[in-house]
Order: structure tokens, then sequence, then C-alpha cells
């Protein structure tokens, strides 16, 4: 008897065992990665593991997977759980095309990989290509959404020769498709559609709210997804934006299902089987099959682990990124780092072409002494291979190995701008409506870190870091390998800038911030209208440096004097030149705090006349401390100036 019920008990735990690591072990490995996750909430409102929020948030999670079809059968699950200060809310959401398992599927996956992103944190959203998945200790339905957001883009660029015509195409199509999704009561505020643009591809688009919102809510969540197009993705032949409460997509190939049926009910899940009663005799066979197999799958599971261990031991590689980067691959890919692939030297490295067998990347090999730990390398890699803009080179992954370390970036064909600086024939090639477009474009990429990610370049700014793809788009790199360097040998948030006059602030800054990068964006706008480089500057009078010969010249009015001479300018383009001197003058004011934010940049560059005339009683940057004897400091002559042509009414008192 005593045998028996010995047998009974040790079978049943190892079945129990058996099922639990089959379920732990399945759930580790079968949840891809969201495209864009994050933890919303600070640290002083996270919740404790063993917490009632923890346990609230589990069980509403859980029910994803055990939700009945009716309740989503239209793609978007809402629900809460728990009471006061511990109840959970949670919205999920699936693309509107989509088919109903495929919905279900999508959220189940979002409901295991979320919490596990983003531990301890009482709000997170998560987006697969097929659903979003969000929650939040307050009530998030009804409540219109636009941050936290994500972009993404196509590498493919459209041809100059229809670059108009086609963003012109993108911003009808989505105007219409809008409208559709808005004004659908029902729950699936969806639309989708395509457009041809004569002599080209054709266009495909997708917009979607969550059904939650009014039309006006909608409506208002799109057109502002719709209006960051020309931010992230100018000139790209697709792109993404989307937000919390909704989600704008084009391509020139249909991503999405062109009819989609309403899913069939689901079938009930079959009945189990009858438990057939098991006789006594059986259960030495019981016992013995359960052994063989928890010793199995502990064998199999031992066996993966130690041969991933052994490879983690012979590589010392990590890879991160898109594409299987190892260091053995890249060092076969580089020719083992020769000189004929070599594409330049840089502060922090040399950097070199590879070619695989489907892509050309470039790697930058940093120094041996570059000295940050592995962790700490990775870490901050993977953050950087986040960032996507279209003048930002996207950084693909990284390869440690010993004491190397090796950052994959996107392959840029072009040389960088300094060259094009220090070359009079390159120079010449850059007529002024190319180069109007760099200065902007750099602009809204200085935004794009500022605003959106809350970055500084960390001096990164300069003509030697911006690339020039094959379309003369500008492209940011390097500007992050400050931050990735060692903090015994470059200290956190200090500046290494001092050779530039007219920036004293900038010399003896204690911390970075981003009005130093307003500072070198304005001496790269007078490097690129002028022809020539800051530390390279040639000139005939007694300004000994580019800034300084620019105030020199504003001030006397002879600003034309120092535009480049081989700059083909179409007519009405004199205009753009001086606003963009104007502009570079008040980035390099020599008071931090009086240079204008990067929005504000941005809207200079773009022109003030659309918004009319308005009167300014007194300016913000100035006090009575800054005039001398009666007259006005070179600063208040140029902001005058400057609000005064953009047909702003300026006040005889200031």
């Amino acid at each position: 008897m005593l045998l028996n019920m010995a047998i009974m008990l040790s079978s049943t735990l190892v079945l129990l065992f058996v099922a639990a690591i089959l379920r732990i072990f399945s759930q580790s490995v079968a949840q891809p990665a969201f495209l864009y996750h994050s933890c919303l909430d600070d640290d002083r409102d996270n919740y404790i593991s063993n917490s009632t929020y923890k346990a609230n948030l589990n069980h509403l999670l859980h029910s994803i997977s055990n939700t009945s079809t009716e309740i989503i059968s239209n793609g978007f699950y809402n629900s809460s759980y728990g009471q006061n200060i511990n109840e959970v809310h949670a919205i999920g959401l699936c693309r509107g095309d989509v088919q109903l398992d495929v919905c279900r599927g999508c959220l189940y996956n979002a409901s295991y990989l979320l919490p596990e992103l983003c531990s301890d944190h009482k709000e997170a959203i998560g987006w697969y290509d097929q659903c979003m998945l969000r929650y939040s200790n307050r009530s998030i339905l009804g409540v219109i959404e636009t941050s936290p957001n994500f972009t993404m883009w196509d590498i493919n660029n459209v041809s100059a020769n229809y670059a108009d015509q086609f963003f012109e195409a993108v911003r009808r199509l989505l105007k219409v498709l809008r409208s559709q999704a808005a004004a659908r009561y029902s729950l699936r505020k969806f639309a989708s559609g395509n457009a041809a643009v004569s002599n080209f591809k054709t266009i495909y688009a997708l917009v979607q709210c969550t059904p939650d919102l009014s039309e006006q809510e909608c409506n208002d969540c799109l057109l502002g997804a719709s209006e960051g197009i020309p931010r992230c993705c100018d000139g790209k032949e697709g792109g993404r934006i989307a937000r919390p409460s909704c989600d704008v997509r084009f391509e020139v190939y249909p991503f999405y299902n062109s009819t989609t049926k309403s899913p069939p009910p689901a079938h009930s899940p079959p009945a189990p089987p009858a438990h057939s009663p098991i006789r006594k005799g059986n259960y030495n066979f019981i016992v013995v099959l359960a052994s063989i197999t928890f010793l199995g799958l502990i064998s199999s599971i031992a066996g993966i682990y130690i041969r991933a261990k052994r490879g983690r031991n012979k590589n010392e590689n990590e890879i991160i990124g898109s594409i299987p980067f190892d260091f053995d691959n890249i060092k076969v890919a580089t020719n083992n780092f020769s000189e004929a692939n070599k594409l330049r030297e840089s502060e922090f490295g040399n950097v070199y072409k590879a070619r695989f067998s489907d892509k050309v990347v470039t790697v930058k090999r940093l120094s041996t002494d570059y000295g940050q730990n592995r962790i700490e390398f990775e870490k901050e890699a993977l953050s950087l291979t986040r960032i996507h803009h279209p003048n930002i080179i996207r950084i693909l992954g990284c390869s440690v190995k010993g004491n190397e370390r090796l950052l994959i970036f996107d392959f840029v064909p072009n040389t960088s701008l300094d060259h094009y600086l220090s070359d009079p024939l390159k120079l010449a090639t850059l007529d002024w409506e190319m180069r109007y477009k760099i200065i902007r474009r750099i602009a809204q990429a200085v935004l794009f870190l500022h605003e959106e990610l809350n970055l500084c370049l960390n001096h990164g700014l300069k003509a030697s870091n911006i690339f020039l793809d094959e379309e003369m788009n500008p492209m940011i790199s390097d500007f992050f390998l400050k931050s990735l360097h060692s903090l015994d040998q470059i200290p956190e948030n200090t500046s290494r800038i001092g050779r530039t006059k007219g920036a004293q602030d900038v010399m003896h800054m204690p911390l970075i911030s981003m009005k130093s990068d307003v500072f070198n964006f304005g001496v790269l706008v007078l490097e690129i209208v002028c022809g020539q480089k800051n530390n390279c500057f040639r000139n005939e009078g007694n300004a000994d440096n580019l800034l300084s010969c620019a105030w020199k010249n504003f001030t006397e009015g002879t600003a034309s004097d120092i535009i480049d001479p081989t700059i083909l300018m179409p007519d009405g383009s004199t205009s753009e030149i001086m606003n963009c001197i104007l502009t570079a003058l008040l980035c390099a004011e020599a008071n931090e705090a009086d240079r204008p934010t990067m929005a504000s940049v941005v809207t200079m560059l773009d022109g003030f006349d659309k918004h009319g005339s308005v009167e300014i009683e007194k300016p913000l940057f100035e006090d009575d401390d800054h005039r001398v004897s009666g007259r006005r400091t070179f600063r208040q002559r140029v902001r005058r100036l400057f609000w005064k042509k953009k047909g702003f009414r300026v006040l005889e008192s200031w």
C-alpha cells in the first residue's frame, strides 16, 4: 500500500515538474522582439514584485490568452482589473487588416514580453508590426495619446526627379484615408488604399486609430502623425509613425491585406478526452515513462546550455541588430581590416568597408585603449540601434572580442562634408539648393535628437561627421562616440571644444548642453555658406576666424562679402542665404542663454511669412544692462534686423 502511494506521488511530481519546465522553456524562446517598446513611469512610481498591483497586472495580461472571440473580434481589446491605486488598465489594438488568429497570437506574445522588458514599471507600451499593447495604472480608455511614438522608414530614396510629386501624392492619399478612418463609428477605425504616381511606383498607405477615440480625436491624431512625415521620412520610399492612439504608414509595395474578410466564428476547443481508469499494474510503467521523459528533457536542456556557453566562450561576441555580425565574419568581410578597405581614420579608431554577400556596411574599429567594459559598451550600442532618422547614419549593431570593439553602420557611398569644404573642385559642385537642403536637414536631425530622444551631440556636430549619400542628403555620424568612450578618458558631460572665438561660455562650460549643439550648428552653417572651414579660415581682413569675420561683415553691412563666390545662386536665393547667416549668428551668441532652441532654428530656416505680423513689446533676450551709451548692442541690432525681415513689427523702444 505504501509502495503504491509513493509511486503515485513521485509520478505526479515528475509530471508536474516536466509540464512546468516545458511551459517556461517554450515561453522563454517563443516571444519575438518588439519593433519598439517604452517603459513610461519613473522610478518613484514603480511597483514591487510581490505587490497587489503586480498580481493584478499578471491577472489582466493572462486574461488576454483566455479572452473570448467576441471581445476582440474587431481587433480591439480593452479591460481593467483591481481597485483604487492598484487598478490596472490595458488596451490592445491589432492592425485592421489582420485575421483574428494572427491578432490573438500577436497580443498573446505582447502580453508575455512587455512585462518582462518593463519589469516593475506600472505603465508600458510595445509595438509589433501587427498589433500594439499598452497598460497603465491610470485610465487610458478614450484618452488621446501622442507619445511615446516611434518612426521607421525605408532605406531606399525617392528619385529627386519625382520627389515633390511623390510626397504630394502621399499627402493627398493620407488625407483621404484619414477622413475615412475617423468617420467610421464601428470598432475598427481603419482605412487603407493606394494611389498611382505617374512615371513612378504605386503608393500604398494605411492609417488607424484606437476605436475609443471620437471622430475629431482620431482625425487630430492622424493629422499630427502625418505632419511628422517630412521630419522622419523625407526623401524615403516608405515610412511609419506610430503613436499610442494612432498609426500612419506608407510604402511603395503592398504591405497590408487588400481584402480582409470577417473572421469565422472560432471553434470551441475540443473537450479533453475522458480519463479512463488506470489499473494498479500500470503505475510502474507510468513512473518509468515519466522518468525517462524527465531525464531526456533535462539532458536536452543541459546540452543546449553547454553548446551555447561554449559558443560564447569561443567567440566572446554579442550580436546586436538585424544582421548577424560576429567578429570573425567582419574580419573576413574587411579582408582582415586591410588598408585597401580602410575608408578613413577618426578620433576613436579606423573605419573600414565590409562586404557581405548581400550587403555593404561600414565598420568602425575602435582603438584598443577604448577602455569601456563589454557590458556597458553593448548596452550603449544596443540603445543606439534604436535611433532612426533619415539624416542620422543608422547603427546596425556591435561586435566584441577580447579588447576589440566594433560598431557596424549603414554604408554611405559619398565622403564627408569637410572634404567638400577642403576641395575647391568638390565645393563647386554644391550649388545653393544643395547647401540649403543640407543645412535644413541637419537642423531637423538635431531637433529630432533634442526633442524626441533628449540627446546632445556631444560636440560631434562638425563637417567631418556629416556624410553625404548618393542623393546628397546629409547623414550625421560619430556624435555618440564620446558618450561611448570610457569615463576615465573623457569626463561625462564635459566640453572638449574651446578653440573657436566668440563662444567663451562653450570654452569654459562645465556641462554639455543642447545650446552648445546650437552654437556648433551656427558655425557649421557659416562654413557651408562661406565654403571654408572655421579652423582653416582664409581672409584678407583682420578677422582671424570665420565667426569673427562674419560678425564684422554683418555689423558693417557687407555680409554678402562672406558668401562663397563659387555658389550657383538661382533667382531669389540671396534672401535665403542672408537668412541662414542671420540664423547662424544668433546660434553663435557668446551667452548660451541667448541662443535659440533647435525648434526655433528650424522655424527660422523655414521662414515666418505665413504667420503674418505680430507686435513684440519687449525682447525676452535683453535687459537694460546690455545697452551701451544709449546705443543698441550688436546682438540687439542683429535680432531687430532679423525679426523685421520676417514681417514682425519691432517697437522703437528696443
